[in-house]
């Protein structure tokens, strides 16, 4: 099998599930959109459900990296931690490259009822829970006392949802009014230090 074709099927199927979603989505259709025949895509992937499932991990997959590399950039040292909390929003809120891999988690969300549990659980493990890990290890590192919560908290005050659900852009002012409220509601062990001297982590 080729890698290439099994590539070009994958970013084919991207297109078409992002516009059209699971359901209207047809293995013509895709295979046209990825020009391969259907033999070919029948080739690599068993069905729609398996080949859906491919897609969403390994778009989710690309997203949970860039949003990765986001938090440690921001978190690598913090001076001014609401400050820097809400430069990290901003940053996170952009979305930037991920234009069919957003547009396809607003299908999934359309559609959830007719989509595979094993699609669901794929896309799930592989980026909006591996980002929250990645952002609870840094509040961690930060003195906050319950840094899972706190990674759960601070998405959905900064960045109009989820990162794995939102589908705008939030506002600026609102971003900053959300660590606000963020930073109101959770307790940080050493705040003073934690706010003036950053945690010290490299990458």
């Amino acid at each position: 099998m080729r890698p290439d074709k099994r590539q070009a099927i994958l970013r084919g199927a991207l297109s078409v599930f992002a516009r059209d979603g699971y359901s209207r989505a047809s293995i013509d259709g895709i295979a046209k959109e990825a020009e391969v025949s259907t033999r070919t895509l029948y080739n690599h992937f068993a069905d729609k459900a398996d080949l859906f499932r491919n897609v969403i991990q390994a778009s989710a997959d690309d997203a949970a990296r860039d949003q990765i590399a986001i938090i440690e950039r921001h978190f690598h040292r913090v001076t001014d931690l609401e400050q820097d909390l809400v430069a990290f929003g901003r940053a996170m809120g952009a979305e930037i490259g991920h234009a069919e891999h957003f547009a396809l988690v607003r299908q999934i969300n359309a559609e959830l009822g007719h989509i595979p549990a094993e699609a669901i659980e794929a896309w799930q493990e592989t980026g909006p829970r591996r980002v929250k890990r990645a952002l609870a290890a840094e509040l961690g590192k930060l003195g906050f006392k319950d840094p899972k919560r706190a990674a759960v908290h601070l998405m959905l005050l900064t960045l109009t949802g989820e990162p794995s659900i939102r589908g705008t852009r939030p506002d600026e002012d609102d971003i900053a009014a959300g660590v606000r409220v963020f930073l109101h509601g959770h307790d940080v062990e050493n705040a003073e230090g934690a706010a003036t001297q950053g945690h010290g982590h490299t990458r």
